[in-house]
């Protein structure tokens, strides 16, 4: 059932106003922006599911005022990129939040399990997969592409109630709570562009004072990307970014002699590029990520923490990444209980970090 005329709308949210819990799921494209496009939104409850048309009705606050209630349970699968698209279009996330995808690794079902995946192994049921290619901003949608995003909701609703049900008897359910209130912060989903370092991949393997252009690259490329609401690699691809901070040109000639930009982007970013370069270029301020710095030491703790984490992750069912990425175990080897890591929070903290603060020396 797509919503998408007034009188619809109000009577949907008039129906799921008393649901207790509310599977919801979206559909965007991103392609081309720096913000998802938001195209449906699919809510279910055990009676009824839908898909809310976000680009025909005109006005969505009435929608994120009803997934913003705190009186009915969000049920997403992964919930990330649908609640940075909440958080954008409100400044809010929906809670409170139950993610199945924590709840299936919590439970020991898969190690960031897909929709598929879960809800194969959960319903034993096939979901072909190649609906999910559909261009959702396209109008109109077909019956078939309506009742893919409809299944969304339909099989997170059949999943739901068991997951939780299994959560609670092996006392979990406030495991997930604690992620699931955490994975809901709206700061989580506001990039800051001094921030933006830390999404490139490989930038340990820059020596410090590069490490600091890329890092002002990235802000840069971070501020523009979201100022003309394009793609980040649009505006400057990974690659590129990572040979101006190890080159460091100083000049359009040094600059065009690299080759890396395409020539529009030269053209009319060039020399905002050397800039950014000149004033960050000789940075002698401590390394941002430590990748290809660590000591024989360091690395021999970081391994021995790594196992332990593996040792108890085990123990539990539940994947080692889940308790400890690896970029905790390096932040607990080298702050020690100063470091900002998850696994020294909450119930990590309880069933693992602890444990692993005693094997520091």
């Amino acid at each position: 059932m797509l919503i998408d005329t007034p009188a619809a709308y109000a009577e949907a949210l008039a129906f799921f106003a008393s649901s207790p819990w509310l599977a919801v799921d979206t559909e965007f494209v991103r392609e081309e922006t720096y913000w998802p496009q938001l195209c449906l939104v699919q809510v279910g409850d055990p009676r009824c599911q839908v898909a809310f048309d976000a680009i025909k009705l005109p006005d969505l606050k009435p929608l994120l005022a009803l997934l913003l209630r705190a009186d009915s349970i969000k049920v997403f699968h992964a919930a990330s990129q649908d609640l940075e698209i909440f958080v954008h279009l409100s400044g809010s996330a929906p809670t409170p939040l139950f993610d199945t995808q924590l709840a299936a690794s919590l439970l020991g079902i898969g190690d960031q399990l897909g929709y598929a995946g879960l809800v194969e192994k959960r319903l034993g049921l096939k979901i072909d997969k190649s609906l999910s290619r559909t261009n959702w901003s396209r109008r109109p949608l077909s019956g078939a592409e309506l009742t893919y995003a409809e299944d969304d909701v339909r099989h997170l609703g059949e999943m739901y109630p068991p997951l939780r049900e299994e959560l609670a008897r092996r006392g979990r359910l406030e495991w997930l709570e604690e992620d699931c209130a955490r994975l809901a912060r709206p700061e989580r989903y506001r990039v800051r562009p001094e921030d933006a370092w830390d999404r490139l991949k490989g930038i340990g393997r820059l020596p410090a004072p590069g490490q600091h252009v890329a890092a002002a690259l990235a802000a840069w490329r971070e501020n523009i990307a979201e100022a003309r609401n394009r793609p980040r690699k649009w505006i400057l691809a990974d690659d590129a970014l990572y040979r101006l901070a190890e080159r460091q040109p100083d000049s359009l000639a040094q600059l065009t002699g690299l080759q890396v930009l395409p020539p529009k982007t030269l053209e009319r970013h060039g020399n905002a590029l050397l800039q950014v370069i000149a004033e960050s270029r000789g940075s002698t301020a401590p390394a941002l990520a430590l990748d290809g710095l660590l000591s024989d030491a360091q690395k021999s703790l970081i391994q021995k923490l790594a196992n332990r984490n593996r040792e108890i992750a085990t123990e539990l069912g539940i994947p080692p990444s889940l308790l400890a990425p690896r970029a905790d175990i390096e932040a607990v080897a080298l702050r020690g209980p100063a470091a900002r890591a998850l696994v020294l929070e909450g119930w990590r903290r309880r069933v693992a970090g602890e444990a692993l603060l005693k094997l520091l020396p």
